[in-house]
């Protein structure tokens, strides 16, 4: 992405200003009221008390996932490529639907505070030790870092705000009420902010289509004649040499997905919070459901910014979605935007950082000092989210050496994720699974992860190795790194003794066909009747859109 510095400031009106500054008003009052009368316990301050209901569960884990990196990166990825990267967001479905049918009931009659804990139980502290460090390095580098580079570029186009102060300003407001208020208040200004998102990005839509008849789109066919080839199309040929074809997607993005959605702290720790398993799993599902919309209301705005702008737009794809704002929305209405974009860049800030204070707290402090009060938990909580915030403000800075935001924050993963799905995945379905295994597969990974994040990365050098000159794409990076951690796990399991019954009793599935199988179907609201019926819908969206 080019340096937010040399953007072009557009005035801010006075109106725009004032609804910008009464909703950063708004949300932390929010926030920190809805804590008033919470006694900040520990289980209350990290799991919001586990009292969540399933509508507010779905509510937050879209808003934590949807970021200014999702508003900036798929309008821009819309622009370049097409409705292609919109696999990113139509993928998450089928692995919301693992959540809430394979590894929610787990995590919940488990009472597992973090998802490392879960590792501890079902392997051994070492195992959990590893994971809670990779946790919160990747929410510092991806969750927090990027999403504050994010936001801060489309304000410097937007408003003419310098990248340094817009960045230091949303991290003190996020911080206010996710440092006060624990996951309680992150929840409920996430459903708040989910609500506000949707309408601004449904609002940037429409504007862009009214605007089409003006741009010579008259019609469906004039439109598609304006595009490049492929741009309206979900599944394109295997052999692509982006790596955009639907054979990395069908591979790599599940290794991706398993991570993201099923073990990330910063995501999962919305269902670990929920009042009831039912709860849960209901709100794994609705969230999948709600992933079906950015497909419509993010990536196809950048598709219409192509056929509008793009003598404008030129080159630098990721000024699409500032110019829309600026091109198409009027006073008032731009305001109403700005506070979505708000919404998406402090929900995910607030969600990394109230996780990674939970990681702090109960995966290192506890363990270090066992005796430790809930009170002094939740200060040591409060004090590493500030400074998982700082660290992460000045990682940030880094996102102008990245060509698209989205595509970086994906690759980064791909480097994190394949040892930590291998571990849950076989560990949930493979009783055979050993600590010893586990224990190599997540050391060995890191470290293939780390050579990887330093050959292939803009961060360090100007050539990506991997990608570039081995001409392996990120995606097909993911799923050969999970194919070797894999055979890590599978080969240390046969070699070291298997765990006992005991150890593992009630953290594995006895057969994968017992996740659908189990016990009578309870009606329509039965979670794997609802899986299957949004399984259903994905089938139909991709017929339709291939």
């Amino acid at each position: 992405m080019n340096d937010p510095a040399h953007a072009l400031a557009h005035p801010i009106a006075s109106l725009d200003l004032a609804i910008i500054v009464l909703y950063l008003v708004g949300i932390t009052t929010a926030g920190l009221w809805s804590v008033r009368k919470l006694k900040m316990t520990g289980d209350a301050y990290f799991l919001a008390g586990r009292s969540l209901k399933w509508p507010v569960v779905g509510a937050a884990l879209f808003a934590a996932n949807i970021s200014s990196i999702h508003l900036v990166g798929l309008a821009a990825s819309g622009y370049k490529e097409g409705l292609v990267w919109g696999n990113f967001e139509w993928m998450a479905v089928f692995t919301l639907i693992l959540l809430g049918l394979v590894f929610a009931p787990f995590y919940f009659r488990t009472r597992i505070a973090t998802l490392p804990e879960y590792l501890e139980r079902r392997y051994n502290s070492t195992a959990r030790a590893i994971l809670a460090v990779m946790a919160i390095a990747a929410a510092l580098l991806i969750h927090i870092g990027m999403s504050m580079y994010a936001g801060a570029a489309v304000f410097r186009e937007f408003f003419g705000f310098d990248v340094r102060t817009s960045i230091v300003i949303i991290a003190l407001i996020t911080a206010v009420y996710t440092v006060l208020g624990g996951l309680r208040a992150v929840m409920i200004t996430e459903t708040i902010q989910a609500v506000l998102l949707i309408g601004s990005a449904v609002t940037v839509t429409l504007f862009a289509i009214h605007a089409l008849p003006a741009a010579g789109s008259h019609s469906v066919a004039e439109f598609r004649a304006a595009l490049k080839p492929d741009q309206l199309h979900m599944l394109l040929p295997a052999g692509r040499p982006d790596g955009l074809g639907w054979l990395p997607f069908l591979l790599g993005l599940p290794v991706l997905g398993i991570w993201y959605w099923c073990t990330d702290q910063t995501i999962v720790q919305r269902v670990l919070g929920a009042g009831s398993e039912e709860d849960a799993q209901r709100g794994a599902l609705f969230a999948g459901l709600l992933k079906i919309l950015p497909v419509f209301i993010l990536v196809f705005p950048g598709v219409c910014g192509y056929v509008l702008f793009r003598r404008q737009i030129g080159g630098d794809a990721n000024q699409t979605y500032p110019v829309l704002l600026n091109s198409l929305l009027p006073t008032g209405v731009k305001g109403l935007v700005a506070a979505g974009l708000l919404a998406s860049l402090m929900s995910a800030i607030a969600a990394a950082s109230n996780s990674c204070a939970t990681l702090v707290a109960v995966d290192i402090i506890k363990r270090l000092k066992p005796g430790a009060s809930d009170r002094a938990q939740v200060l040591f909580g409060r004090i590493s989210a500030v400074a998982v915030i700082l660290l992460a403000m000045a990682w940030s800075t880094q996102g102008g050496k990245y060509t698209s935001i989205f595509e970086a924050i994906n690759a980064i993963a791909a480097f994190i994720a394949p040892p930590i799905t291998t571990c849950f995945l076989w560990g949930v379905f493979w009783k055979r699974g050993t600590p010893q295994a586990a224990v190599v597969t997540l050391v060995a990974g890191l470290l293939m992860g780390a050579a990887g994040f330093l050959l292939d990365l803009p961060a360090v050098g100007h050539v990506k190795v991997l990608t570039t000159t081995c001409g392996i794409p990120f995606l097909m990076q993911a799923w050969w790194g999970f194919v070797i951690c894999s055979l890590i796990f599978c080969l240390t399991s046969w070699l070291t003794p298997p765990p006992s019954p005991e150890k593992i009793r009630g953290l594995t599935w006895d057969a994968p066909w017992q996740v659908i199988f189990h016990g009578r179907l309870t009606g329509i609201g039965d979670p794997r009747v609802l899986g299957g019926l949004l399984t259903g819908v994905m089938i139909v969206l991709y017929v339709l859109f291939r």
